[in-house]
């Protein structure tokens, strides 16, 4: 039989499985399933449940909604949830051996987040409460909202995604009584609480706040232990930088989590760190790892891929995340410093649980021919066992392209590691286009993980190279750190030394037609390409940066993340048109589609706006395409309709001048 080629459509019968979470006594596990459905243009993800001892998979929620973060009781009886079957995100709860889930909480604002306490009778909650009111309180609603302006004194009054920071509203944290459903507010005052986790005792809590009135420039969350019979508070780190992603040790005598100190600003690693609480110690268990804990991966397939920053087992052992040259691994860590990787290499761990014993872990696994399923690691043999086999059938009627990795010689000699995929229909002593795609961030990272964007692209009968410039992730710190102040420079050799080398070894490409797209950052050095070189026959960028001094003012993090990146603010706007693609406008030959959300405010609109006016005016090849309803992350989470487009404007403009 031969296998179909990927086509734009296959992203409504790909299956999501992610947030696996295993019951207290080992035997079963939950987790989110989701998929695209495309009659309704939105996605539905339900919560599924599977005994780990037979295999048998039980589907728990059904309907139009959007269900995520299951949490299990501490006695095994019971599993909360969030879900938006009324509108907002609500706290749910289900007996865990069948029977219909009920609702915790109607508030205005939903819940963001919760924890369960270790009674089981109650659970702990992250929502908003308007000033002088309660959770629980509603706004009168006019029969008809008239418009009000929106008085904004601060520069953090929007963010992506969100749009107009909601006004006097903070989040705080509560409890929600499982019986009576009466609820009581913990925290108070005009801050932002973030609610990290209960002890195992349900006597000690521990948050994120910071409590500064203007947050403008205060980039940092400390964490505090309230001790929840007294209400006193300590701390448990006050550095600057974000910290978060807290666990109590089985005994409850320390306390895990994962931060940055901000040495390098958003560049800098994450590390795991351990306190003592009865000896006041604190430890970085990570910091002879020279790459950062987490998962930094760029990928369009995986819906809430969410996963525990750590977690503890019985033995005092934990696990977390690393990414690592592409790879996003397991790893495991003894407090007297023993550290190594629990899976292995070329695949990517997007989500984990760890049963107590830490005999075992439950894991959702993708690489680059495999869009993610779970696993059962036995993490003392390496052995494992699928789990699930929602896309099975899928792969079994499609071709998918093997991406081969590849290592290239960029500035200064640095190492440069990426992957390239021979076009779907390959045939020897053929000439095929090739087409580059350039991450987001600049601090992420392209890994070993299924990604629908490339797979197409090789379906449409393209090569595909990918690759990941210094200020990726997985690296070392030197590596991420090296964009900061050179957008334009290494980056910018790291990509064309890595094209010229690939070309020049693989004789199926053909020269004459080169191909360039990116987002985000992507999108800024796709711009700064084709004002540079004529490389490339077509281009397309996406939710770019054109114009950093425009960005200082209009982006939700301009004001700050230019002089991150850029090390210039309005007071050098020299500096900033420097590194500005629309300074280079009038060179670019190369023609140009450019893709951009109405609704991103990461990167506004308006610097696609100026790149194709400026463009038209002068005479060149371009055209602009604007997504209405969509942000910044169209390409991933945006609506299913408006996310096929995009995809059909890519390869349409490719094909044409291809």
């Amino acid at each position: 039989m031969v296998k179909k080629a990927m086509e734009i459509k296959d992203l409504t019968k790909l299956v999501s499985v992610t947030d696996p979470r295993i019951s207290p006594d080992g035997t079963r596990a939950v987790f989110i399933h989701t998929q695209i459905d495309e009659e309704e243009n939105t996605y539905r993800a339900h919560l599924y449940h599977i005994n780990l001892e037979t295999g048998e998979q039980t589907q728990w929620t059904y309907g139009k909604e959007r269900v995520s973060s299951p949490r299990w009781s501490a006695d095994g009886t019971a599993v909360a949830f969030l879900s938006d079957r009324n509108e907002k995100n609500q706290l749910f709860v289900m007996p865990a051996f069948g029977g219909e889930a009920r609702s915790l909480t109607d508030f205005e604002k939903g819940v963001n987040g919760f924890e369960w306490a270790p009674c089981g009778t109650k659970i702990w909650f992250n929502a908003l409460a308007k000033e002088g009111k309660t959770f629980t309180d509603k706004e009168e609603k006019e029969e008809k909202k008239q418009p009000e302006p929106y008085h904004v004194d601060k520069m953090k009054y929007k963010m992506d995604g969100m749009g107009l920071l909601p006004k006097e509203f903070h989040r705080h944290i509560g409890s929600v009584d499982l019986n009576t459903k009466k609820v009581e507010q913990l925290t108070e005052g005009n801050y932002h609480y973030s609610l990290e986790t209960v002890s195992h005792d349900g006597t000690k809590l521990i948050y994120g706040v910071t409590r500064e009135e203007n947050l403008d420039f205060v980039f940092r969350q400390p964490l505090y232990l309230m001790d929840l019979e007294t209400k006193e508070e300590s701390v448990l780190i006050e550095e600057e930088g974000y910290f978060g992603g807290a666990a109590f040790s089985h005994d409850d005598t320390k306390v895990a989590f994962v931060g940055s100190m901000r040495q390098f600003e958003n560049a800098t690693h994450t590390e795991v760190y351990v306190a003592d609480l009865k000896a006041h110690t604190r430890i970085s268990l990570t910091e002879g790892l020279d790459v950062p804990v987490g998962d930094y991966v760029v990928a369009d397939h995986q819906q809430g891929a969410v996963a525990p920053d750590v977690v503890w087992t019985k033995d005092d052992h934990l696990y977390f995340q690393v990414s690592t040259m592409g790879d996003v691994r397991l790893y495991f860590a003894s407090l007297d410093g023993m550290i190594f990787p629990a899976s292995p290499d070329l695949e990517h761990v997007y989500g984990y649980d760890v049963s107590r014993s830490g005999e075992f872990a439950v894991a959702a696994i993708s690489n680059p021919v495999s869009p993610g399923e779970l696993y059962l690691l036995t993490i003392s043999t390496g052995e494992r066992q699928a789990l699930t086999s929602f896309n099975e059938e899928f792969l079994k009627q499609t071709e998918l392209v093997e991406a081969q990795p590849i290592i290239t010689k960029g500035s200064k000699d640095w190492a440069v590691h990426g992957w390239l995929m021979k076009p779907y229909g390959y045939q020897e002593g053929q000439k095929y286009p090739l087409v580059v795609n350039i991450h987001g961030g600049p601090h992420a990272m392209y890994a070993n993980t299924f990604v629908h964007e490339m797979q197409l692209l090789a379906a449409r009968g393209f090569g595909v190279l990918y690759v990941n410039p210094r200020g990726s992730h997985g690296y070392s710190q030197e590596f991420v750190d090296a964009v900061r102040g050179d957008y334009g420079g290494g980056d910018y050799e790291d990509i064309m030394n890595s094209v010229e080398q690939i070309v020049e070894s693989n004789a199926w490409i053909d020269t004459d037609r080169l191909g360039v797209t990116g987002g985000s950052y992507g999108g800024f050095m796709t711009n700064w390409i084709v004002g540079h070189s004529d490389r490339f026959k077509a281009a397309v960028t996406q939710r770019s940066i054109s114009n950093w001094i425009s960005f200082f003012g209009v982006s939700d993090i301009g004001y700050y993340f230019s002089d991150w990146q850029i090390g210039a603010d309005m007071t050098d706007v020299d500096k900033l048109w420097k590194h500005s693609p629309l300074k280079y406008a009038k060179n670019v030959e190369t023609p140009l589609l450019i893709l951009h959300s109405e609704n991103d405010y990461r990167c506004p609109i308006e610097q696609s706006e100026q790149l194709y006016v400026t463009l038209k005016s002068m005479g060149k090849t371009t055209e602009f395409v604007r997504f209405p309803e969509a942000d910044h992350n169209l390409s991933r989470t945006g609506k299913p309709n408006l996310r096929f487009a995009r995809l059909e404007q890519i390869t349409g403009w490719m094909e044409k001048y291809l």
